[in-house]
């Protein structure tokens, strides 16, 4: 036995016994970052050239600040209730009011409703008094803190008057409702199955922009530099994607693909690609593509990288937005039911294939743009795409995924 060897063996057991000392998990920080300017479009704007509304819901929980909003307090209402039973079948279906109560309810005459909810379609034949309904719906976390149901009233979704029109019409509803076609039944509507194939381009228009990555790839810079520059063979980072994200202990937070080819070309070639820009997605994909095939395997034998896990677990269980909803409320608690037409898939099988082409949109989403939408789907402010909450949101998904083969650019609805 020569002395190397006997110095390896003797380092392994060293290390072996210093656990909290294993950086592999980490970004190396040999790695050249550009590590001041952010990484998208400042200042961040949700929409950019559409003539939509810019709701701010600052008042109501977001990942990075929480607003606690008190349960109310029973409300004592005169009864019976007189209200507009034609207005309240209105209301319960108005998509402007966070979805309407048929998102997540079965009720009669409607279109495509949800079932994370009990089907009402014969609530006014439980005799449920008319000051209880008010209430439950004004805020039922007087009755259950762990509820799924927002707050309407509480959260100025309805006011009181409103909400007396709809449990008006409640109490009308005592026949069970008929539905025309399975499609229909969200108890028997067929699970939506991807049939078509997500790396033939002429079903998936995202491959054309993981021709535009490769090009991207070999191309200098203001540097007069590319990836190709070091990078000779790009089959040098087959793996390399399916190990991402990773803590970047410079920037005190988890990047992604993403964020990391943002921060690399501008250190490296100059090239600026921002975050959710034509050219960062399609050098994402590039990355992801070459790691087609590999499982996913998220290293999580760091300190840094632990935290960032407990941190994205945490934020997954935090109710948002003037919804009030958690993460968890659709992909754990209602998993595998629909809300309207949208089947709440599981956590497991939802990162590997991002980026993905949303034909519902027309466009690429990666992993972080899909994160911002869920919370502005329950009325939250999302934040900027190198958020360090979503990093830590992103890493948590990763490793739920972990042991998942990679399958990009995705394709669905």
């Amino acid at each position: 036995m020569n002395l190397r060897t006997t110095l390896s063996g003797l380092l392994i057991i060293i290390v072996g016994y210093l656990p909290h000392l294993v950086i592999a998990a980490e970004m190396s920080p040999e790695v050249p970052l550009e590590l001041e300017k952010p990484s998208y479009s400042a200042p961040w704007q949700r929409y950019t050239g559409r003539r939509w509304a810019r709701t701010d819901w600052k008042n109501f929980s977001n990942l990075r600040h929480e607003v606690l909003t008190p349960v109310s307090t029973y409300q004592k209402i005169e009864t019976p209730i007189k209200g507009n039973p034609e207005n309240g079948k209105k209301l319960v279906a108005d998509r402007k009011r966070g979805g309407g109560c048929v998102a997540c309810h079965i009720m009669p005459d409607t279109a495509m409703p949800g079932n994370i909810g009990p089907d009402l379609s014969t609530i006014g034949a439980w005799k449920r008094p008319d000051e209880f309904l008010f209430n439950y719906i004004y805020d039922a976390r007087q009755f259950n803190p762990y509820t799924n149901m927002p707050p309407w009233g509480a959260h100025n979704l309805f006011h009181q008057d409103e909400i007396k029109d709809i449990v008006a019409y409640l109490q009308t509803l005592t026949e069970p409702t008929h539905f025309k076609t399975p499609t229909d039944d969200p108890t028997k509507r067929p699970v939506p199955v991807e049939t078509r194939d997500n790396l033939d381009e002429f079903e998936n228009p995202a491959m054309f922009s993981l021709e535009l990555g490769e090009e991207l790839f070999s191309t200098p810079g203001p540097k007069n530099q590319s990836c190709q520059s070091c990078h000779a063979e790009a089959t040098e980072l087959k793996t390399w994607a399916a190990t991402m994200p990773k803590f970047e202990t410079r920037l005190n937070k988890v990047i992604g693909v993403e964020e990391f080819v943002t921060r690399h070309a501008l250190a490296t070639t100059g090239a600026e690609y921002l975050a959710q820009s034509k050219q960062n997605l399609a050098l994402a994909i590039y990355l992801r593509y070459l790691a087609n095939g590999q499982t996913i395997a998220i290293d999580q034998s760091d300190a840094n990288t632990q935290a960032a896990i407990k941190r994205g677990k945490a934020l997954m269980e935090r109710k948002i937005g003037q919804i009030n909803r958690a993460c968890v409320d659709c992909h754990i608690t209602n998993v595998k039911k629909w809300i309207r037409g949208q089947y709440l898939v599981p956590r497991k099988g939802m990162y590997e294939h991002f980026p993905t082409y949303r034909t519902s949109r027309g466009a690429i989403w990666d992993i972080r743009k899909r994160i911002q939408w869920c919370g502005v789907s329950v009325r939250a402010n999302e934040l900027p795409p190198d958020a360090p909450e979503y990093g830590d949101l992103e890493i948590y998904l990763a490793t739920l995924n972990n042991g998942q083969i990679l399958n990009v650019p995705g394709l669905g609805h």
